[in-house]
């Protein structure tokens, strides 16, 4: 199968999980239901889940899916790193960490106020990460980025726990959303959220070239006339963007990043102009799935989508760092 072909089967995949996203759960429900509380909307109890909790949690899975598979992809490129996630390096730690501080000490509740917070912290994890990971002989190595990131993510869990603990009155709201989950957003916040990750997805698309001549190095790069210096600010650009707007939304899911662009990578090779188009449907098909995953197994409680992408991820990543070919990309 063609590339293009391939594309266009997995993005009617993705349609048939957001289906599905709509239909599933403790109650289940049918197309026509849906359809009706879309076109014909009575107020029913059917339509206020569909419209006001279905629809609003497919709509964070795909904007969060979709720009944690773009950002992981961006990363593993601009740093030629196959370790590289905005989980394991500290990228969404940095922004949950910093969102439950604008939440937990400055009160600010709404995306558009605490957006900039993830986005700020998202930013200075990527920049402490990548400092401490290039200290010492041979710089920033694949395996010292992702034991700083893995350090970092451990000391600022535990800074977002403390905070947690502290303000026991928003307890029930960061216990979920410090586990990635997508029930927490609205409408209003879906719409919020948009902008800023519709800007971060035309960086990315834009960048798939100048990652390909990136990947032979920086000094052939300039040779072929990328400058590799605009290259990284605005990769880092579109990678603080979609990181920090995704973790705002949706808490810190972690491995999406990881997994989806090495699938990516299995079904069309090395070429970053198909790698990023394909982590942009991927992503948000196993986020959805994982969050339908975790409606139905633990009936008629459930688990949120983090849990589920670690449970998936962690394997993924213990496998990565065993290979041996860990330094080819």
């Amino acid at each position: 199968m063609s590339r293009t072909g391939g594309l266009v089967l997995a993005v009617v995949v993705l349609l048939g999980v957001v289906l599905l996203s709509l239909l599933a759960g403790n109650q289940w429900f049918g197309p026509r239901d849906v359809y009706l509380a879309a076109a014909d909307f009575t107020g029913s109890d059917t339509d206020r889940v569909i419209r006001y909790l279905r629809l609003p949690r497919t709509a964070t899975g795909l904007l969060a899916g979709a720009a944690l598979g773009l950002a992981g992809a961006l990363m593993q490129g601009v740093t030629r790193n196959v370790l590289a996630d905005p989980g394991i390096l500290g990228v969404n730690a940095g922004a949950a960490a910093a969102v439950v501080a604008a939440i937990g000490v400055l009160g600010i509740q709404s995306l558009t106020g605490y957006v900039w917070f993830a986005m700020g912290g998202a930013l200075v994890a990527t920049v402490v990460v990548y400092l401490v990971g290039a200290i010492g002989r041979g710089g920033a190595t694949p395996v010292k980025l992702a034991l700083a990131g893995a350090a970092l993510s451990a000391m600022l869990g535990s800074v977002t726990s403390a905070a947690t603990l502290l303000d026991l009155s928003t307890l029930n709201e960061f216990r979920f959303w410090v586990v990635g989950s997508l029930t927490l957003a609205n409408g209003e916040i879906v719409t919020q959220a948009v902008p800023f990750i519709a800007v971060g997805i035309f960086l990315a698309l834009v960048l798939g070239r100048s990652l390909n001549q990136l990947a032979l190095g920086d000094d052939l790069a300039v040779t072929l006339g990328t400058r590799v210096a605009v290259l990284r600010v605005l990769a880092g650009a579109a990678i603080v963007l979609l990181a920090g707007t995704a973790t705002a939304l949706a808490g810190p899911i972690g491995f999406v990043g990881l997994a989806v662009p090495h699938a990516a990578r299995a079904l069309v090779g090395a070429d970053y102009r198909w790698i990023l188009p394909f982590s942009l449907v991927l992503a948000p098909t196993l986020v959805l799935l994982a969050d339908v995953l975790g409606r139905l197994v633990a009936r008629p409680d459930e688990l949120q989508a983090g849990i589920i992408t670690a449970l998936v991820g962690a394997p993924l990543f213990i496998m990565l760092v065993r290979r041996r070919t860990l330094a080819d990309l």
